[in-house]
């Protein structure tokens, strides 16, 4: 009765923490409703896994490596539709549900571990957090032989930049594509932030007096 009462308890934690993790951190900042049942299913299956082992034996913690082994190698193949942000909630979905999966942790320290999990996901991905901070691809109408004159041109179009990368140069058709990191100007991007808010404002309907 006492195991069973600890798995309810540590299904309960394992259930808050991914729900808190998926809808009130994740999905708020990046909208993207596909990965929301792949990160709640990827917890839940792990959690399972790691208590079913838990009760085989011994052997079950190089059967958890090996699964998690897989997992992982599974997120690499599909890191060209997932960003890097996404990734890291996949590792934290991960190891959320390794910890509350682990039978023989107390609770105590499974809920602290899996609190300072969520706070250092809900800090790092803060949109507050190197807001100005823009990652983009871009291609120039023009080769630029020296580093100066394609800065200048980089920071005419985009902003400030940090740091860019030369991925292709075409002479025939005289252009270029570069990869840059950059930082958006401050009246631009106050200026994004009024245009959106235009975009969502609601309408009042006219009505015509007859």
């Amino acid at each position: 009765m006492d195991s069973l009462r600890h798995l309810v308890a540590h299904l309960g934690l394992d259930l808050a923490a991914i729900c808190l993790l998926t809808f009130a951190i994740y999905y708020p900042r990046h909208r993207r409703r596909d990965l929301v049942p792949a990160y709640l299913a990827l917890n839940v299956a792990l959690f399972t896994v790691v208590v079913a082992l838990a009760a085989v034996g011994s052997s079950g913690g190089m059967a958890v490596g090996f699964g998690l082994f897989g997992v992982l190698s599974i997120i690499r193949l599909r890191s060209d539709s997932v960003q890097h942000e996404e990734v890291a909630y996949y590792f934290t979905t991960l190891v959320l549900g390794l910890i509350c999966g682990l039978p023989h942790l107390a609770f105590g320290l499974a809920a602290a571990l899996s609190a300072v999990l969520l706070l250092v996901v809900y800090s790092a991905d803060h949109p507050l957090l190197f807001a100005r901070a823009r990652r983009t691809v871009v291609t120039l109408d023009t080769v630029h032989s020296d580093p100066a004159p394609l800065r200048a041109d980089l920071a005419r179009r985009l902003g400030e930049p940090l740091q860019w990368t030369v991925m292709e140069v075409d002479f025939v058709r005289d252009l270029m594509v570069v990869d840059v990191r950059y930082r958006e100007a401050a009246s631009r991007a106050a200026g994004q932030q009024t245009a959106g808010a235009e975009l969502v404002r609601p309408t009042t309907p006219v009505l015509d007096a007859a």
